[in-house]
């Protein structure tokens, strides 16, 4: 028989991402909808174990839809990487009389939610991460908002690079993968893209096809480089020194964290939040919500944990045919 839950937990952990506060409030309203009662936990897994837990009502969520980051904050915690503070966070939910919760995150997060789910906390995972990193879903909470903050960014760049000729690097988010770099690429019409899943590090073609372009009469040249191949400022030295072609570096840095979050974001998230409150109260647990295939569904917290993502090898090529 499905356990029935009475009492929801919200939590974001790991990095924010806008859209976050989305998903929190569809969770309070679904599950008050629904006759359940919530509470929000401050700060991740680190404000569980420090007892950092609030009730939270219809008004608790007002007025957040659109603001970026996440009012429940976040933090990592390393104390529940370890069996002994997973066994701490399930004691202290069941002390507050919580038997549902839902944890927005990363994998790393994922991990933690499986930990509570095996203690007997019937957990669902929502993925709230910039980087698009998740392999069982085709979106997460936060990749549309960052990925056009980021747009809108180089895009300026670029009208500063063409005024000066130059070269510029602007280094992207999206730790070790390189989704926001592929589509930045793609939307700001970049002359390279850098990749940690492709580039093979041979810095000489890129200096060659930097010159290349030059002589052919192009004005800029704009390198996308992901965040998980860095190096930005050290390599704009060293195409300059080559070239002799003024080279600048930009790092978009934590702005792509920020801002109020997109439609898209705002939907999405708002659709996950109150499907995690369903799955809750059908009595199931250790599962993540995923969009895959055009739908949104529901995977095994480990299976997800498990699984690998790579660059779409089409789309990955079709950008190598478009820069030029």
């Amino acid at each position: 028989m499905a356990k029935q839950v009475k009492t929801i937990g919200v939590l974001t952990s790991g990095g924010d991402a806008p859209g976050m506060n989305a998903a929190i409030r569809a969770i309070v309203r679904t599950a008050i909808h629904k006759g359940l009662e919530v509470k929000g936990i401050m700060r991740g897994y680190a404000g569980l174990l420090q007892e950092e837990i609030v009730d939270m009502n219809s008004t608790s969520v007002s007025d957040i839809i659109h603001r970026g980051g996440t009012i429940l904050y976040t933090a990592r915690c390393q104390e529940f990487t370890t069996a002994e503070g997973q066994k701490k966070g399930a004691e202290i939910c069941k002390k507050h009389n919580i038997d549902g919760m839902v944890v927005i995150g990363g994998d790393g997060s994922f991990r933690g939610a499986g930990k509570l789910s095996a203690l007997g906390i019937n957990t669902i995972g929502l993925p709230g991460t910039i980087d698009l990193d998740i392999a069982c879903t085709d979106y997460t909470i936060g990749f549309d908002t960052a990925v056009n903050t980021a747009m809108e960014a180089i895009d300026k760049v670029r009208d500063t690079s063409t005024s000066h000729e130059r070269c510029s690097i602007i280094e992207v988010m999206g730790r070790n993968a390189g989704f926001i770099a592929l589509w930045c690429g793609f939307a700001n019409g970049a002359e390279d893209i850098l990749l940690p899943e492709r580039y093979d590090g041979d810095e000489q073609a890129l200096i060659n096809r930097i010159i290349e372009n030059r002589k052919r009469g192009k004005k800029h040249h704009i390198i996308i480089n992901a965040e998980g191949i860095g190096h930005s400022s050290s390599m704009a030295k060293r195409i300059e020194a080559a070239t002799g072609i003024e080279t600048r570096a930009t790092i978009l840095g934590h702005m792509q964290r920020g801002g109020a979050p997109t439609c898209k974001d705002r939907v999405y998230a708002s659709i996950m939040g109150a499907k995690a409150v369903e799955l809750l109260c059908q009595g199931k647990s250790n599962r993540v919500i995923g969009y895959k295939h055009g739908e949104f569904q529901d995977f095994d917290i480990q299976e997800a944990v498990n699984m690998t993502k790579d660059i779409p090898e089409d789309q990955y090529q079709i950008s190598k045919m478009l820069v030029r």
